[in-house]
């Protein structure tokens, strides 16, 4: 198109603009707010209920910095491999970006998700099928020293997922009987693309303190808790609910959440938890949670421990398609420090049902300093 001044611009218009789902003046190509940090992602996992592999995969767009990336990230014996690729961001309808891409089928209910072979050797096909409703999770707002700096709305899913998974020459038949995993899709506002001066905010931690996030599935139900904790015991966010794949169900709300946790010594890795919720309407719950496969998120997906890939980090104007490979026990001792990822075993019993089994994501991260665990400065490790 060409503007008053004869100057050939960029066209907004785009696949979405034919739908009805404007909720501003804008097309749909700009969101609401200008903000440089505003972005929409979509976060999978996928698990054969064992310690055989672990596979993260997940794929954001980013309107206000132009970027659109994803990444996929596999832990199998020992090993964890990284495919990852980012493009300018045209068509919000295009959820792809080099050998990925997402393909909705039936909206909050089944999605494919296909990986192309390439270099990282790490290559999926796979259809997911939700087991419970979408779940809506509460808002999460933080502001620092006057800045907004999380402003986002999530839904969360536990499903089952069938296809095919190939990764270092090896080739899984992923089926639903034992292949299960969580999904959520975010949007807002959070630190994205490339760093923003600290001023006033150079020693504050933009989510201090302890973070879990554990959906699970104990197969005719599934049952949320997430905690954010800062180190004074103020908890910015929190949840725990049981979710019954019956929608005709209504969900159980299970109260406010306690948790003990066992980091291993001279680390920040939690070995167990017991996840309580003494308010329950049937009689208290707790559950034991136990990591049997680690995949360490924050290293080389953009989880922003790297220095040249952030999410929604601008990586020019050509697309870009990265593989990395990490020894696990090389990365261990730095990616302990931002969030980490495990599946996990979980047992509860319940009042009426009886002796509970399942497993999901035992997701877990202590930032800074938090001396519940005897963590009294952002650099220490437990005692």
């Amino acid at each position: 198109m060409t503007d008053k001044g004869g100057v050939v611009s960029e066209s907004s218009v785009s696949a979405w603009d034919d739908y009805p789902i404007h909720q501003t003046s804008e097309y749909v190509r700009h969101p609401a707010t200008s903000d440089r940090n505003f972005y929409d992602r979509y976060y999978f996992n996928l698990h054969p209920s064992s310690d055989e592999y672990f596979a993260i995969f997940g794929l954001g767009v980013y309107p206000n910095l132009g970027v659109v990336d994803g990444f996929v990230a596999v832990t199998s014996g020992g090993v964890q491999r990284i495919m990852r690729a980012s493009r300018p961001l045209t068509d919000r309808a295009d959820i792809s970006v080099g050998p990925m891409r997402i393909e909705i089928i039936e909206p909050l209910r089944k999605l494919r998700v296909v990986v192309e072979s390439n270099e990282a050797d790490v290559a999926l096909d796979v259809i997911w099928n939700a087991s419970i409703p979408a779940f809506e999770e509460p808002r999460q707002y933080l502001r620092s020293q006057g800045t907004v700096v999380f402003d986002t709305q999530r839904f969360a899913q536990t499903g089952r997922w069938e296809g095919d998974l190939a990764v270092g020459g090896s080739e899984f038949d992923v089926n639903p009987t034992h292949c299960g995993g969580s999904r959520d899709r975010s949007w807002g506002i959070r630190p994205v693309g490339e760093p923003q001066p600290d001023g006033i905010r150079q020693d504050i931690s933009v989510m201090g303190g302890m973070w879990n996030y554990m959906p699970i599935d104990f197969g005719d139900h599934t049952i949320i808790y997430m905690c954010h904790e800062e180190a004074n015991g103020n908890r910015p966010l929190q949840e725990a609910v049981r979710i019954w794949s019956d929608p005709s169900r209504p969900v159980d709300w299970l109260g406010r959440p306690d948790w003990r946790h066992d980091m291993i010594q001279g680390t920040r890795l939690l070995s167990s938890s017991i996840i309580t919720c003494p308010d329950a309407a049937d009689g208290p719950i707790e559950i034991t949670a136990t990591p049997i496969l680690t995949n360490f998120i924050s290293l080389g997906t953009g989880y922003g421990m790297d220095a040249d890939w952030r999410h929604g980090m601008w990586q020019g104007d050509d697309e870009v398609v990265q593989a990395i490979r990490y020894e696990v026990d090389e990365i261990r001792a730095l990616a302990q420090y931002g969030v980490v990822d495990s599946v996990g075993r979980f047992r509860y019993h319940d009042p009426v049902l009886g002796e509970q089994i399942g497993h999901g994501l035992y997701e877990h991260g202590f930032f800074g300093a938090f001396p519940p665990m005897g963590l009294n400065d952002r650099g220490d490790l437990h005692p």
